[in-house]
C-alpha cells in the first residue's frame, strides 16, 4: 500500500546527515512494514531485530552500547555484514528495552555512518516510566497513523477519485454527482473498516465488509495485552474502563468525557492517569475545550473539560457493536451514535494532518464540533453525520469572533456560501 509518509523516509535515506530514525505510532499501524520497504528499496541490505520477541539479541544492549560493539554482535546474529551507509539496521519494539533506545544517542555521536532506524509501538508509555531516558535531539522522529481516507482510495485503486476530490476542494467546485456517491460509499465503507493496514488489505482481498472484522478484534486483543504487560493490574483495569467508556461517550448528545461513565464516582483523580497512558500509546486522541477564538489557541485551554476519540474509527466502530449494514446503508440513519463515529472520523483525520484538537462551546447551548488554527487564520468546524446542516452555534461563533472562513462538513458537495465552505466528508484529508 502506498503511504504518504514515504517520501519522508525517503528524504531521511538520503539526507547527507540523517540521524537515526525513529517511528512511533500504535500497534498495527504499519510501522515495521514501511521500515522493510525502505530497506527493501534503498538500501543494499536489512538487518531487523525484533527486541521485544528476540530476548537474546535484547540483552546484547545490557553492557557497552558502544556503536561498534552492537553492530558487530547484530552480524553475527544475522549473519549479515553491516556495512555504513548500505545497510539499513532496524530496531523493532524498541520500547521493551531501555538500553537499546539510548544506544541511539551513541549511533549519532559515534558511528553516524551507520543506518540505524527504530520503531516504538508504546514508546510514549515506556519513555514516561521513571527509568527511560529519552536521546533527546539525537533522533529523527516520525509519528506513523492509521492509513487515512485518501490512502484508502489508493489502495482501493481509486487514485483517479482521490485526484478528482483535492481539485474539488481547491475550487470548491460541486463533484459530479456519480463520483460524489462513490465518494460518499467509500466513506461509509472507511467508517466500518478505519485505516489499520491489515484490516485494509483484508478487505481488498476478500471484498468482503465484514471478514476484517476477525483482525479488529484481534487488534484490539492486542492492545489489551499491552494494558496488561506495561501497566500495574491496578492502572491496567483503569485504562481498559476508560478504553471500554469511548463509545459511551460519543453516543450522547453532549460528548464531554464524563468520568463518572467510566466508573459511578469516577473523578480525574481516579481515571486521569489511565487517559494519560491511552494517550501516549497512540490509542486516544484528546480533543481540549478553548475558551476563546483568538490566536493561539493553546492559551484558552480549559483543562477541565475535554473531549476523548478513538485513534481509529473502524476499531471505534467495532467496539461500539454498530452494524456495518446501517452504516451502510443507502437512507441516513437516525441513530445518535453516529453523529460521534463521524466526529471521531474527523478529528482522526485532524490529527493525522496534523492538527491540534480543539472545540468550543459557551455558557449557554452554542457548540461548535472543532476549532483550527490554520496559520494565521482560526477556522470554526461543524461535523455532521448526514445532508441535514442547519446550526447557530457556528453562527454565534463567527460573530464573536469575526472569523471570515468557516467549514461545515456533512454529505452535501461542495460548495461555499457566505464564507462557510461546505466540505464533503470524503474530502476532510484535504483540509
Amino acid at each position: 500500500m502506498e503511504r504518504k509518509i514515504e517520501h519522508k523516509l525517503v528524504e531521511w535515506a538520503e539526507s547527507s546527515e540523517r540521524q537515526p530514525l525513529l517511528l512511533q505510532g500504535a500497534r498495527q499501524v504499519g510501522k515495521s512494514y514501511l521500515l522493510d520497504w525502505l530497506g527493501e528499496t534503498y538500501f543494499e541490505n536489512t538487518v531487523h531485530v525484533n527486541l521485544e520477541t528476540q530476548l537474546s539479541i535484547a540483552k546484547m544492549f545490557d553492557g557497552d552500547i558502544n556503536p561498534q560493539k552492537i553492530v558487530h554482535a547484530l552480524e553475527s546474529v544475522s549473519g549479515i555484514q553491516i556495512k555504513p551507509h548500505k545497510t539499513l539496521i532496524i530496531l523493532d519494539e524498541i520500547q521493551s528495552c531501555e538500553r537499546a533506545l539510548m544506544s541511539l544517542k551513541a549511533f549519532c555521536e559515534e558511528a553516524p555512518q551507520y543506518a540505524v532506524s527504530a520503531a516504538g509501538s508504546l514508546l510514549g508509555v515506556a519513555i514516561n516510566r521513571e527509568k527511560f531516558s529519552f536521546p533527546v535531539g539525537k533522533v529523527h522522529e516520525i509519528t506513523v497513523f492509521p492509513l487515512d481516507f485518501e490512502e484508502f482510495l489508493w489502495a482501493c485503486g481509486d487514485k483517479i477519485l482521490a485526484d478528482s476530490i483535492r481539485e474539488h476542494y481547491a475550487s470548491m467546485t460541486p463533484m459530479e454527482e456519480p463520483a460524489h456517491n462513490k465518494a460518499i460509499e467509500r466513506y461509509k465503507q472507511y467508517l466500518v473498516l478505519g485505516g489499520m493496514p491489515a484490516v485494509i488489505q483484508k478487505f481488498i482481498d476478500t471484498s468482503s465488509i465484514v471478514a476484517p472484522t476477525e483482525i479488529q478484534n484481534r487488534i484490539l486483543n492486542d492492545y489489551s495485552a499491552d494494558m496488561s504487560k506495561y501497566a500495574t493490574p491496578s492502572l491496567a483495569v483503569k485504562i481498559r474502563r476508560c478504553y471500554d467508556s469511548i463509545p459511551v461517550q460519543l453516543a450522547k448528545e453532549n460528548r464531554k468525557f464524563q468520568y463518572k461513565l467510566v466508573q459511578r464516582g469516577g473523578t480525574a483523580t481516579i481515571f486521569g492517569e489511565s487517559l494519560d497512558w491511552l494517550s501516549f500509546a497512540g490509542l486516544i486522541s484528546r480533543c481540549s475545550l478553548v475558551s476563546n477564538g483568538f490566536m493561539p489557541l493553546a492559551a484558552y485551554v480549559d483543562m477541565s473539560d475535554f473531549k476523548i476519540y478513538m485513534g481509529d474509527v473502524g476499531l471505534l466502530t467495532f467496539k461500539s457493536g454498530m452494524a456495518s449494514q446501517v452504516i451502510l446503508s443507502e437512507t441516513e440513519p437516525d441513530n445518535g451514535f453516529m453523529g460521534g463515529l463521524t466526529e471521531n472520523y474527523v478529528a482522526q483525520a485532524f490529527a493525522t494532518n496534523g492538527h491540534r484538537l480543539f472545540y468550543w462551546k459557551n455558557k449557554n447551548t452554542a457548540e461548535v464540533d472543532f476549532v483550527l488554527q490554520l496559520q494565521d487564520k482560526i477556522v470554526p468546524v461543524e461535523v455532521k453525520k448526514g445532508v441535514h446542516t442547519k446550526s447557530t452555534s457556528m453562527s454565534i461563533f463567527r460573530k464573536q469572533f469575526n472569523c471570515e472562513t468557516s467549514i461545515r462538513i456533512s454529505k452535501k458537495n461542495f460548495g461555499c456560501t457566505d464564507g462557510i465552505m461546505s466540505v464533503p466528508c470524503y474530502a476532510v484529508f484535504c483540509i
